[in-house]
């Protein structure tokens, strides 16, 4: 049921009035549950926002904590002798480290109307820890159901289960209870600067099988790394010194951490009995239980446990290895039996702990020992029965452990490591070959890099000839990959010179689909470095269509197209037999229920490539987006994938599940970052590019319409007046090139009419990703306060602007809090070009965007120093953008080949173009054909 809802209204206060929904908890827990995880981004109005996506995200938190009994009973006080039982959230260790970081990229409308004076990340805190306990109530008397009817009073305990939370209570009673419910919750939410801490101790090869020892120990919660034995508590020397600073009497603290320790683990009240208690002595079955239950009790409940690394590592429990063996290299004589994912190699199945394979008889000792907990060649490890069934049965069947299987099929074992033979679980795969190179991660530094090819004319940089080789690698044997490099490391340029060296063109054409945005920096980007590369752009309304696509598919080496229009044209994409399809800025289908990312899934390739500057490790669902895209298949159905690894790495910080899914995607992964050695030796301090922008079909009407009203005028113009005007032309032309809303003045809305814009924010997207900063300059302010506004409420963050209305103070303090190095401050900077061009340092920057040209290099020069001056320790990117066909990018020609005008009047401004011809101006302004993109 959907609710008619006013529209939004400013108060007398000059507060936002929002009109809401209120839910009960129970409502809201069920609503945001049902909800999909992420709104179809290609939908025309999108299902919910932000604000929503994290409360969803605090549904399945809820959910998560109360299915793990992370969960206490409270009270409050309701008024007129009545109280109200609560469930609320435990929230420690990982779990609170995720919730700081929903807190602190939570969007601005969860934090809009406080107060100005207020600490907002404190106050989030508290709203968000309020939801979180709402929504966990919800969940535990939605798991209990609906309580039987009661014929006395309700009770703290009844209404702790039913549907009714209110219960009556005294003043006193109540206070009584709250006493008693915090003593008693104690226990489990201790935060004590010092803990007890039990480290199991296993017999080594010289003491009986029997003689395990659990050691009693004082931790120090704040410096985990120091620990004091008991045995050295009791003594009372040197040691103890080191917890002076952290607890009064640390024998006493043992004997208090220790009683209250053995609710827990009763087996400790045999050493309490001693005078000087300081371990336990179990045996092998103690041992077993210790480990396999008591030790996640006290975990849990706040002490420090340490256990063997045996024990935490999975790898170390009886599985299945597996073998497979390819030729060194694709290329050798017999590779083509293996090249592709239906290629097929050897393979054989053993038995292992680990990647030590075991003999028969030492599985058959296994199963005849009888004991959990077992030594083989010197190594403790757990064997659980049913894995001991399931190798009796491996052994006895002894079918299927050898043969052939397709290299599909061994990037199926890697992504679905539980199902092995026999349903053991896969805890080590050998390769030998080229396909042990793949696997081992290093594949762009295990081979040989490529040269540019014949064709390309340009100068490839040493890593950019691995990431070349890494790429042919990948095709050579039928595999896909995502090129994930940071900004500036030249993306663009390796995958043209993998194209370039396609040619002649029997190869078959490449299909790449990227932002409207880019589709102009491709096709100006082949012109300079591949200009033997055929390249057609598939867009607008006179695209060729049926047979006329066809035949201009089979004439091009390249085709360009939007996401927009893949969409429009899937049918007739899914009709060609592309050599490769190259997705870049990949995140526009990092959400993989979008119906750009189910269409380009469709689209059938022998090679397929994912482009992005952003990391592909931050949200585990994009990262399987990505790569079912790339190998489809490699990391499971979706359901799989959420429980085997996004849930466990991202809601509990489990490390081993977090180096298993690195094994897995490395090998098809490539990214290199500016900040490392190898990489930044090889670049310059300063990166400066030309962006090419297209227009919007909004700003190339409004353009050709100034054109159209100013040259007219010009014409009939001379002298002042002529300079004048052209002078105010040019000035409508830049504007409509930033935005037509600009031109406009009409205070419209931002989002979706400005190719240049668009450009901003993908580019933004990529800097707060990699935790960097940028700054972005105009020469307009009041375009800058349009981009400070636009540019806050898109990413959700605080961004600075510095106009020349600022008193000194004012520019004083917006610099020092964007250059304070606790990251405190924004992470954008506008500035107004004529404000913030000079006398500012602003080094905590390593991205200077000009939005719009001033066409004085000295000028834009001068700004760039802000962030590329002394006190820069890293590289600096700068951007300047100008939109295709238009007179930003001629102007841009002319002073980049100086066409008849010495450097001295380039460098003066722009009054040099008011002495142009009037044909000249009109060449100069007129919008070329193909400038815009749908």
């Amino acid at each position: 049921m959907r609710a008619a809802l006013p529209a939004p209204a400013v108060g007398e206060d000059g507060l936002w009035e929002v009109p809401v929904v209120a839910l009960e908890p129970i409502a809201a827990l069920g609503y945001l549950l049902a909800a999909p995880e992420e709104a179809d981004a290609d939908a025309e109005r999108p299902a919910y926002g932000s604000d929503l996506r994290v409360l969803r995200a605090l549904a399945e938190f809820a959910v998560d904590l109360v299915g793990r009994g992370r969960v206490l009973p409270g009270v409050r006080a309701a008024g007129h002798d009545r109280a109200r039982a609560t469930w609320s959230a435990v929230v420690t260790g990982p779990d609170a480290v995720w919730l700081r970081a929903v807190v602190a990229g939570s969007p601005g409308s969860l934090r809009a109307a406080y107060p100005a004076d207020a600490d907002r990340d404190a106050v989030t805190l508290k709203v968000i820890a309020g939801a979180v306990d709402a929504l966990v109530d919800a969940g535990v008397r939605s798991r209990l159901g609906p309580a039987p009817r009661r014929r006395t009073p309700a009770t703290f305990r009844t209404a702790l289960v039913g549907s009714d939370p209110y219960f009556a209570g005294t003043p006193a009673t109540l206070s009584s209870l709250d006493k008693a419910l915090v003593d008693w919750q104690r226990d489990v939410t201790h935060g004590g600067s010092v803990r007890a801490c039990f480290r199991m101790v296993e017999p080594d090869e010289a003491t009986p099988a029997a003689a395990w020892r659990v050691q009693f120990a004082l931790q120090s919660t704040e410096e985990p790394s120091l620990i004091v034995d008991a045995t050295q508590v009791w003594r009372a020397k040197g040691a103890l010194r080191a917890l002076a600073r952290h607890v009064a009497d640390p024998q006493e603290t043992l004997l208090a951490e220790l009683g209250r320790a053995v609710r827990l683990y009763p087996d400790i009240e045999d050493a309490l009995r001693t005078a000087k208690p300081s371990s336990l002595t179990l045996d092998t079955d103690g041992a077993h239980g210790f480990l396999s239950e008591a030790a996640p009790i006290l975990l849990a409940a706040g002490f420090g446990v340490l256990l063997p690394g045996w024990w935490t590592n999975p790898s170390m429990r009886i599985g299945a290895k597996l073998s497979v063996s390819t030729p060194a290299q694709p290329g050798s004589a017999d590779s083509k039996a293996v090249i592709g994912r239906e290629g097929l190699v050897d393979f054989r199945w053993d038995l292992a702990v680990g990647e030590h394979t075991l003999s028969d008889q030492e599985v058959v000792d296994l199963v005849e020992a009888q004991q959990p907990l077992v030594r083989v060649r010197g190594q403790w490890m757990y064997v659980d029965a049913d894995r001991l069934a399931r190798a009796r049965m491996f052994l006895a069947k002894r079918t299927h452990t050898t043969g052939r299987m397709t290299v599909g099929q061994v990037l199926a074992v890697l992504g679905s490591p539980d199902d092995g033979p026999a349903g053991l679980p896969v805890v080590d795969v050998e390769a030998l070959g080229w396909l042990a190179d793949l696997l081992s991660g290093e594949v762009d530094h295990r081979i040989l890099p490529m040269t540019a090819p014949e064709g390309f004319t340009g100068e490839l940089r040493p890593y950019q000839e691995r990431g070349l080789a890494w790429l042919s690698f990948l095709e050579s044997v039928g595999l896909g990959g995502i090129l994930a490099d940071d900004m500036g490391l030249g993306k663009t340029v390796q995958l043209l010179a993998l194209m370039c060296g396609e040619l002649p063109r029997e190869a078959g054409p490449t299909l790449l689909v990227c932002p409207m945005s880019l589709v102009g920096n491709w096709q100006r980007e082949a012109a300079r470095f591949t200009p033997g590369l055929r390249v057609h752009v598939h867009h607008g309304a006179e695209r060729p269509k049926g047979k006329a696509f066809h035949a201009v598919v089979a004439a091009s080496d390249l085709v360009v197209t939007t996401y927009g229009l893949m969409l429009r044209d899937a049918e007739a994409l899914r009709e060609m037999s592309w050599r490769r399809i190259v997705l870049d800025e990949a995140q526009a289908v990092k959400n993989a229920a979008t119906r750009a990312a189910v269409a380009a899934r469709s689209l059938p390739s022998t090679h397929r490539f994912a482009v992005t500057g952003t990391p592909v490790e931050n949200r585990l669902g994009d990262l399987w987006s990505l790569m079912e895209f790339a190998n489809p298949g490699l990391l499971g159905q979706p359901s799989a994938f959420k429980q085997r690894f996004a849930t466990p790495i991202e809601r509990h910080g489990d490390g081993e599940a977090a180096t298993r899914l690195r094994s897995l995607t490395q090998p098809f992964v490539l990214r290199r970052l500016k900040t490392d050695t190898s990489i930044i030796t090889d670049l310059p301090a300063k990166i400066e590019m030309e962006v090419v922008c297209s227009l919007t079909r909004e700003q190339a009407s409004l353009y050709q319409a100034v054109v159209a009203d100013m040259m007219e005028r010009i014409d009939t113009t001379e002298g002042i007046e002529r300079r004048g005007l052209v002078l105010a032309t040019m000035t409508k032309l830049k504007q409509v090139c930033n935005h037509p809303a600009q031109f406009l003045k009409d205070a419209s809305r931002l989002a979706g009419r400005s190719g240049k814009l668009a450009r901003v924010e993908e580019t933004l997207d990529e800097v707060f990703a990699a935790g960097e900063k940028a700054l972005l300059f105009t020469q307009y302010a009041e375009f800058g306060e349009m981009l400070r506004t636009h540019l806050g409420a898109r990413f959700g963050r605080e961004v600075a602007y510095l106009h020349g209305g600022l008193s000194k103070a004012q520019r004083e303090s917006l610099v020092s809090r964007f250059q304070d190095p606790t990251g405190i401050g924004p992470s954008l900077f506008v500035l107004s070009l004529k404000a913030g061009g000079t006398g500012l340092t602003l080094t905590a920057a390593n991205h200077v965007i000009h939005v719009d040209r001033w066409w004085n290099p000295a000028v834009e020069d001068q700004a760039t120093d802000r962030a590329f001056r002394i006190g820069q320790t890293r590289s600096v990117q700068v951007r300047k953008l100008v939109c295709a066909g238009t007179l930003e990018e001629k102007i841009a020609l002319m002073i980049k080949d100086k066409r008849g005008l010495a450097a001295s009047v380039v460098g003066t401004g722009e009054g040099w173009l008011t002495e142009l011809s009037t044909a000249a101006l009109r060449e100069l302004f007129t919008l070329e054909a193909g400038s815009v993109v749908e």
